[in-house]
């Protein structure tokens, strides 16, 4: 009995000390310290990723009725959408924090849905594309990203730190 209570109150140790750990180390990953400059990966997104379109800039104050941004939640961003002709759409946003971010993915997430919907009562195609729709965070800035190339928006949301 006493071998019994000496191995659970290791176990119940070692259980503690996971938690212990791994509530030190964040969340998940988008947290991390990175520097983005949220013009220039846009452009870079806009330029290098779609091909069929030629997406238009969309001025910074359209974008809290677009997105439904609150007051305060974005400090700086830069985003290119189609006329409608396509669903390709890039938005680079820097929000005012890290924990922001979740909400603003929330945000971009439903405007995903939002869009895909919308497609696919005329043009499926469109629709499909949106379902490779990226959605990400990292650090303060969260990126939404439909486009042709989704390869190689990876790899430049990779450059970037994303």
């Amino acid at each position: 009995m006493r071998k019994i209570r000496k191995i659970t109150a290791l176990l119940l140790a070692a259980v503690c000390a996971a938690f212990l750990l791994t509530g030190c180390g964040g969340n998940g990953g988008s947290s991390k310290e990175v520097s983005v400059d949220v013009a220039a990966l846009a452009d870079e997104l806009n330029k290098d990723t779609v091909t069929t379109d030629t997406l238009s800039e969309t001025k910074s104050d359209m974008l809290p009725s677009i997105y439904f941004f609150e007051d305060g939640q974005v400090t700086e961003s830069k985003a290119y959408m189609s006329s409608g002709a396509t669903a390709d759409e890039i938005a680079v946003v820097k929000c005012k924090d890290a924990d922001t971010t979740k909400d603003v993915e929330k945000l971009f997430e439903t405007r995903v849905k939002n869009q895909s919907d919308l497609y696919a009562t005329y043009k499926a195609e469109e629709s499909d594309k949106l379902k490779g729709a990226i959605v990400r965070s990292a650090g303060s800035y969260t990126v939404l990203v439909v486009c042709d190339d989704y390869d190689k928006a990876e790899e430049i949301l990779k450059k970037y730190g994303f």
